[in-house]
């Protein structure tokens, strides 16, 4: 018995950041082989106020979308012959109906804001609350994605030890060999230092020493990820301070940025870390969460 590949989807609207969700994800799935499908979300917005002009019955409104969304996919058959491609329009608010489809899917791609974004904000409620919430890998695209000239692609990775960045690793991994790309594995310390108000030190410690250990533990986290991928090259960038602001300065020469849902430090009650929420406001390429 052949057990169906688990599918790709893409959040679509019309929007002009879905489509460039939905250019990435069939590249991806292009790449990997699996099937794509489009979802979006059919929401019925009530209007209390008296409306002038003529009233379009609800099933009309949802044929035409639905045609509009098979036409689409289509288009994207006519390129891609070989490639499986199917719709989904489900009623309800979009963040819910994207979570549902995420549960049997190999990754979830939508842009970082559709339709119903306010132009102030990088990154919409949808994205935030699917990031959150999705048990699948999610790559958020961000609506203002800067293009940057370098040599070779690159996926950069957040490093902490944390099983949700080894997660994030093997992911990177995945994506760097699918890109023909080499890892960027970035680890962050913050110096313990504290001082009396003379300007006394109250803690030594040997920055060197520090330095050597967060190599350590990265290799440690890498090693797994890099014997499953062996043509994958790979390197290590070790900072003092803060891990987002590391890995949103890495973002601007990087084609993928990898983070785990939570790091260490992270409360348990949250889905979604403090770096996490901080890469995905501000970074400029695409960003991929994982669970």
């Amino acid at each position: 018995m052949t057990t169906q590949p688990a599918p790709i989807v893409v959040g679509y609207d019309g929007s002009t950041g879905s489509q460039s969700a939905l250019r990435w994800a069939t590249a991806e799935a292009v790449r990997t082989r699996a099937p794509l499908r489009l979802v979006e979300a059919f929401e019925l917005v009530i209007i209390t106020r008296p409306t002038p002009g003529h009233v379009v019955p609800l099933e009309a409104v949802r044929t035409a979308r639905q045609t509009a969304l098979d036409a689409v996919a289509e288009g994207i058959r006519l390129h891609h012959p070989g490639l499986t491609v199917d719709t989904t329009l489900e009623g309800g608010p979009a963040a819910r109906v994207l979570v549902d489809a995420a549960q049997d899917a190999r990754t979830v791609v939508l842009g970082s804001r559709g339709l119903g974004g306010w132009s102030g904000l990088l990154v919409g409620s949808v994205a935030v609350q699917v990031t959150t919430h999705a048990q699948c890998p999610v790559v958020v695209i961000p609506h203002d994605q800067r293009p940057h000239a370098h040599q070779g692609a690159t996926v950069v990775v957040g490093v902490d030890g944390s099983k949700a960045s080894a997660r994030a690793i093997d992911f990177a991994f995945e994506q760097a060999e699918d890109l023909h790309a080499e890892v960027v594995a970035v680890h962050t310390w913050t110096s313990p230092f504290l001082t009396y108000d003379e300007g006394a030190s109250m803690l030594q410690f040997d920055e060197e020493k520090v330095r050597e250990e967060a190599r350590l533990l990265v290799a440690e986290s890498v090693a797994g990820a890099a014997a499953e991928h062996p043509d994958v090259r790979w390197t290590t960038e070790l900072a003092s301070g803060s891990a987002a602001r590391a890995l949103i300065r890495r973002a601007e020469s990087a084609d993928l940025v990898v983070v785990g849902s939570r790091g260490r430090g992270g409360f348990t009650g949250l889905l979604l870390g403090s770096v996490g929420q901080s890469v995905l406001h501000h970074a400029h390429c695409p960003i991929a969460v994982v669970h």
